[in-house]
């Protein structure tokens, strides 16, 4: 069995080196450039999930912030996440009474949770403030509390104009998590 030399030992590893360098570069530029990011929302499609049956959850917050391409809204929840669907309306109402909400955008996505709750078994909100607060982000202009009536939680989106959106569900602790685009 024959030893390499000192400069075949070096060039050796440094010829396999360069190839495992180009094929990561030729793998990397061959990867779609219009492919959206993880997070980008990319649907304007409603949403309805039913997960009727289970104990009611408690919303205990609702958070929102402006991220990069998108506007991000949090609710918090304790107990499981309830059933919920997304849609889009005409204008926000308030629950029960069916009295519109003064509150004025270019497009308004409601999210309805059920079943849940925003109070606590004495009747005293879990989720402060309300029933509008001014966001003031790329998209979302307004966070509206439509309702907490039998069993159900209204939370309204104002945006300045009708956009993509995609809803997450996220555990430990659960939340919903919607993200509207600019």
């Amino acid at each position: 069995m024959r030893s390499l030399s000192a400069p075949a030992r070096v060039a050796v590893p440094l010829v396999c080196l360069a190839l495992l360098t180009a094929c990561g570069t030729a793998r990397q530029a061959a990867l779609p450039q219009s492919s959206p990011a993880p997070d980008t929302p990319t649907s304007t499609a409603e949403v309805e999930v039913d997960r009727s049956g289970i104990e009611p959850a408690v919303v205990t917050a609702v958070r929102y912030a402006a991220h990069g391409t998108y506007d991000r809204l949090v609710v918090d929840l304790k107990g499981a996440i309830p059933g919920y669907s997304v849609k889009w309306v005409d204008e926000f109402v308030q629950d029960g009474s069916g009295k519109p909400i003064d509150v004025h955008g270019g497009a308004y996505l409601q999210l309805t949770l059920f079943p849940a709750n925003a109070h606590d078994d004495e009747g005293v909100s879990t989720w402060d403030g309300g029933p509008v607060y001014a966001a003031n982000l790329g998209n979302l202009t307004h966070v509206v509390r439509t309702g907490d009536f039998e069993g159900r939680v209204g939370i309204g989106l104002v945006l300045a104009r009708q956009a993509a959106f995609q809803l997450k569900e996220q555990g430990e602790p659960n939340r919903l998590v919607i993200d509207v685009a600019h």
